[in-house]
């Protein structure tokens, strides 16, 4: 892989995330709270699922954008129970790097610890959006590690939306594709995506709410 490829695969994620993000079609309502709907359809990179997640956050899109950009040693790993580890592998470009990140296990031992290698771009639309956008890559630094599943994140990511005329809150959608490797039941795969992204908007309110 070499630096123009690394970049076109994360621009052609952003598009994909956009495009995700218009296209009201198809979506199926599987979770519901008061911080967060989650939607989900057939994914068409993989025989799973893309999930939408998308709801209002109390705090401006920018502290929003602090809880969650993927940076290493940043706030994320401190409040996202998915994350164990964050470890950037190659910056490309100002915009764009690749990032392994490590999970913990899950679903009470039933998914294994596992490991992701992604080009993430970030990128900034003139509404005052900024998104997160990822996909996997294979990086000659990061080969599968012992003790670890190699997972792979379809185009996945985060865009932060300012709410007009409300300053101190962010639409906030996410999308998450993700075939988790090894041989775990459909089952628990399809459960464990919803209840995570319900968790995950809880712990960012929280973690918003606790920047000064």
């Amino acid at each position: 892989f070499i630096v123009m490829d690394y970049i076109h695969t994360a621009r052609s994620v952003e598009d994909r995330l956009l495009s995700y993000r218009k296209d009201e079609s198809g979506w199926k309502t599987c979770k519901k709270t008061n911080d967060v709907v989650v939607c989900w359809r057939p994914s068409c990179e993989f025989p799973g699922y893309v999930y939408k997640g998308e709801g209002i956050v109390n705090g401006s899109p920018e502290k929003v954008w602090d809880c969650l950009k993927p940076e290493i040693n940043g706030l994320r790993v401190k409040w996202d129970a998915n994350i164990k580890k964050f470890e950037l592998l190659e910056q490309v470009s100002s915009d764009v790097s690749i990032c392994r990140t490590v999970t913990p296990s899950a679903a009470m031992g039933i998914i294994s610890p596992r490991d992701f290698v992604d080009v993430i771009s970030v990128k900034r639309y003139e509404d005052g959006t900024v998104s997160s956008n990822a996909t996997n890559v294979s990086h000659p630094n990061c080969p599968p590690q012992p003790g670890y599943v190699r997972g792979f994140n379809h185009p996945c990511g985060c865009s932060c939306v300012p709410v007009p005329g409300e300053p101190g809150k962010t639409q906030l959608f996410s999308f998450f594709q993700t075939d988790l490797g090894g041989l775990l039941p459909r089952s628990v795969v399809d459960s464990f995506f919803p209840t995570s992204m319900v968790e995950f908007y809880s712990n960012l309110t929280k973690a918003v709410k606790s920047l000064k």
